[in-house]
C-alpha cells in the first residue's frame, strides 16, 4: 500500500493505526444543577415566612421604610410631572428588588447561625464582599436607567414626538386604541427581558456578596448559571415574585410591608438551597448610628 501511496501523489494518505478512533467526552454533571422540583419554591416562600414570624419587628420596619420609599417616588413622578415613567419604574422594582433586599438576607443569616440580629444590624450590614457590592449597586442602578430610557423610546415609536398627553388620558389611550394595545405588548414583551436578565444576575449573587469574598462579575456570573441550570423551580420562584408584588402594587404598595420582608427571607433560602456549602458566619456590620 505505501508503494501505491508513492506511485501516486494523489491518493490519500494511508490511516495511521497508532492514532485510536474519535471518542466523544464523558457526560459531565452539571455542579449548580440541583434537580429541584418547581414546588421547592413554596417549601422557600414558607421557610420565609417562618424567618418573618421571628422576631417579626425589624422584618415588618423595612418592609415598612420600602413602603415608604415607594410611595415617595411615586409622589414625585406625579408631583414633577414624570408620569410617563411610572410604568418603567414599577418595573424597574423588580431590578432593583434583589439589592434593597440585602438586611433582610442578613437576619435570615443570622437566625440560621443561631445569631440575635436588631433593625441597625439589618441596616447598616456591610457584606465581606465590601465594596464589590456597591459596584452590583450601580450596575443594577445602571441597567434600571437603561431600562427607563428604553421604555421612552418605544412610547416614541409608536405615537411620535409628542408632549406626554398626562395620566388622564394615557390610560383610555392604551386600554382602547390599538396603537395602545401595541404599545403595551412590546412594553411588556422588552420590559419582561430586563426584568429577567436582572432577576438572574443578581437573585444569587446580592446573598453570595453578602457572604462570600468574592467579585461583582462572577457572583453575577454564578448566579445567572445557577438560574439556567435550574430553569424550572427558578421560573416558578420567578412568578411567585411577580405576582405577589403584582399584589401589592395593587394595595397601593401597602402590601410591600409584608410582601417584601417575605421575599427577601425567601430568596435567602433559594440561595441555600441552591449553594448549600455557602459559609453562613457573622458578616461585617457597622455600629449601630
Amino acid at each position: 500500500m505505501l508503494s501505491d501511496f508513492t506511485n501516486d501523489p494523489d491518493a490519500p494518505p494511508p490511516p495511521d493505526r497508532n492514532i485510536p478512533g474519535f471518542v466523544p467526552p464523558l457526560p459531565r454533571e452539571n455542579p449548580r444543577a440541583r434537580a429541584l422540583p418547581p414546588r421547592a419554591a413554596f417549601a422557600w416562600l414558607r421557610a420565609g415566612w417562618s424567618d418573618l414570624r421571628i422576631n417579626p419587628v425589624p422584618s415588618l420596619l423595612y418592609g415598612l421604610s420600602v413602603f415608604a420609599l415607594s410611595f415617595l417616588v411615586v409622589w414625585a413622578l406625579f408631583q414633577y410631572r414624570y408620569e410617563y415613567a411610572l410604568f418603567p419604574a414599577l418595573s424597574g422594582f423588580m431590578v432593583l428588588g434583589p439589592l434593597i433586599a440585602n438586611g433582610l438576607y442578613e437576619k435570615s443569616r443570622a437566625l440560621e447561625a443561631g445569631e440575635r440580629i436588631g433593625l441597625a444590624r439589618m441596616i447598616f450590614v456591610r457584606p465581606r464582599s465590601g465594596h464589590q457590592a456597591l459596584f452590583m449597586g450601580v450596575m443594577l442602578l445602571g441597567l434600571f436607567l437603561l431600562w427607563l430610557r428604553a421604555a421612552v423610546l418605544i412610547y416614541a415609536l409608536f405615537f411620535g414626538m409628542v408632549p406626554f398627553p398626562g395620566t388622564d388620558a394615557l390610560i383610555p389611550m392604551l386600554l382602547l386604541t390599538p396603537t395602545g394595545w401595541a404599545l403595551l405588548s412590546a412594553g411588556s414583551i422588552v420590559g419582561a427581558l430586563f426584568a429577567a436578565f436582572a432577576f438572574a444576575i443578581s437573585v444569587f449573587a446580592v446573598p453570595m456578596l453578602l457572604t462570600e469574598r468574592t467579585d461583582a462579575l462572577s457572583a453575577m456570573g454564578i448566579s445567572m448559571a445557577t438560574v439556567w441550570a435550574n430553569l424550572p423551580v427558578m421560573l416558578t420562584w420567578g412568578a411567585i415574585v411577580l405576582a405577589l408584588f403584582i399584589a401589592s402594587v395593587a394595595t397601593v404598595f401597602v402590601g410591600l410591608v409584608v410582601v417584601f420582608p417575605l421575599l427577601g427571607h425567601a430568596t435567602w433560602h433559594a440561595y441555600r438551597a441552591m449553594d448549600p456549602a455557602a459559609p453562613i458566619g457573622r458578616t461585617q456590620h457597622a455600629p449601630a448610628r
